[in-house]
């Protein structure tokens, strides 16, 4: 597999005001939001921007744990709607954030212990550095394109789809695609050994990677198209964003959380035997 990929594109500021990402709100019946969002944009000021995200975070009484790393961001944040609300609109002041999609989910208490920003090598650690989405984006389909296609039993050019499940087994036993392929890795760093052993098995079909919020689903497409497998495309979005706009059709089961709640369910609301609280802040994705 060749390492070389194309050069990153510059990150000049535009002329113009950068496009907004579209916000999806929640009913305020839940005292507590929860968030997810990522973006893999080049960061060179990553410790100066730790500290600013952690005050702001702090000042709003917000639980949870941001990640950043020289290809992004990475965070699970949860608080009182208005608050959380009022932070991701200090956030997407800086233009490199501009574009951040969130992710909403309601819940009756904080499913955080304590405020974490840490600084990482990787916000969703592969171990391959060629692999460079802040660079260049893998195709994506949307939810309902996918719902369509599972639906119809094949894409839109008459291919056989299948769902790759690029998560860790233990939250691929809480929930997954109707007839998903589960290489039960136990994580994410052991996907593209898992890949090289499998993407016989893939040709000549559409493969649709998917995971809880987009993140990993993002990297692992461009590995396998890296690795020489044709029509791969990630689930835009991952699980959360299939069940907002879906309402978990040829899902079965669960969606596992990095967080007390553990799962929720087709409707975004906790739906496993909840922790108290999770005195660790949160648990990265690995």
């Amino acid at each position: 597999m060749s390492a070389t990929r194309r050069p990153c594109p510059s990150l000049a500021a535009p002329s113009v005001e950068p496009e907004r990402a579209p916000v999806f709100t929640l009913p305020a019946v839940h005292p507590v939001l929860n968030i997810s969002a990522y973006r893999f944009v080049v960061l060179d000021d990553v410790d100066a921007l730790r500290a600013q995200i952690h005050a702001q975070a702090a000042s709003r009484e917000l639980k949870g744990t941001v990640l950043l790393a020289d290809e992004g961001i990475n965070l699970f944040l949860a608080g009182p709607p208005e608050s959380v609300r009022d932070f991701v609109e200090w956030l997407r002041r800086d233009e490199r954030f501009a574009s951040l999609e969130v992710k909403e989910s309601p819940s009756a208490n904080v499913p955080f212990g304590k405020l974490l920003v840490k600084v990482k090598r990787e916000i969703i650690r592969m171990n391959h550095p060629a692999i460079r989405p802040q660079a260049e984006r893998a195709p994506a389909v949307g939810a309902q394109t996918l719902a369509r296609w599972l639906d119809q039993g094949h894409d839109d050019e008459g291919r056989e789809v299948v769902t790759l499940d690029t998560r860790n087994a233990f939250e691929v036993d809480a929930g997954r695609f109707r007839g998903a392929v589960d290489w039960r890795i136990d994580k994410f760093s052991d996907f593209p050994a898992a890949v090289l052993a499998h993407r016989d098995e893939l040709r000549g079909k559409t493969v649709v990677s998917y995971c809880t919020g987009g993140i990993r689903c993002e990297k692992a497409a461009l590995f396998m198209a890296d690795a020489g497998i044709d029509h791969v495309m990630q689930l835009d979005g991952g699980i959360l964003k299939y069940f907002e706009e879906t309402g978990g059709a040829h899902y079965d089961g669960h969606c596992f959380v990095f967080d007390a709640r553990r799962e929720v369910g087709s409707d975004l609301r906790p739906a496993g035997a909840a922790m108290t609280h999770d005195p660790q802040g949160g648990v990265d994705p690995v």
